[in-house]
């Protein structure tokens, strides 16, 4: 079977599980993978170096690789970021808007999951960690697609927030 439908179908279970997760869990979820992140930075940073060498090798541009860098400080930011998300308040749940029609109808709008995210992106590792938070705070599943050139790094963050 296709590697992609196989990925999908497993994203389609996690966000069954997903839609009915507390907030609580949510935000434990979040911190636990903010700490991960900082406790594994030597890792990650060694990773990341592997990407930019080949990345160098390969010929691209400075720009394009101080997008790719990681350093301490912006290993930080990643953890601070998902701790952020964590506290921020939780979607899932809230009414948008509510009206009550004529006929005593009353009719709310709800914000609730999407299900299953796809993302691509170029080649920026802590969009792997804001998307995964960002997505894990709303309930929903992800399929994370990032540039080639992190590869290695963006496999190291998500093996060690999951």
């Amino acid at each position: 079977m296709n590697e992609l439908i196989i990925k999908g179908q497993m994203a389609k279970m996690a966000s069954e599980f997903l839609v009915t997760a507390r907030e609580e869990d949510k935000n434990r979820a979040l911190i636990a993978m903010a700490e991960a992140v900082y406790e594994n930075s030597d890792y990650i940073l060694k990773v990341n170096e592997e990407d930019i060498a080949l990345a160098r090798q390969n010929g691209l541009s400075e720009g394009f690789i101080e997008r790719l860098t990681l350093n301490p400080l912006r290993i930080n930011a990643i953890a601070k970021g998902m701790t952020q998300v964590a506290e921020l308040p939780d979607p899932v749940g809230t009414y948008i808007s509510r009206d009550k029609r004529p006929n005593g109808l009353e009719i709310e709008k709800v914000r609730v999951p999407l299900g299953v995210i796809g993302i691509i992106y170029e080649s920026r590792p802590n969009v792997t960690a804001d998307a995964a938070a960002l997505c894990l705070k709303s309930g929903n599943a992800c399929i994370l697609r990032g540039g080639k050139e992190a590869l290695g790094t963006n496999l190291a963050l998500v093996n060690i927030m999951q």
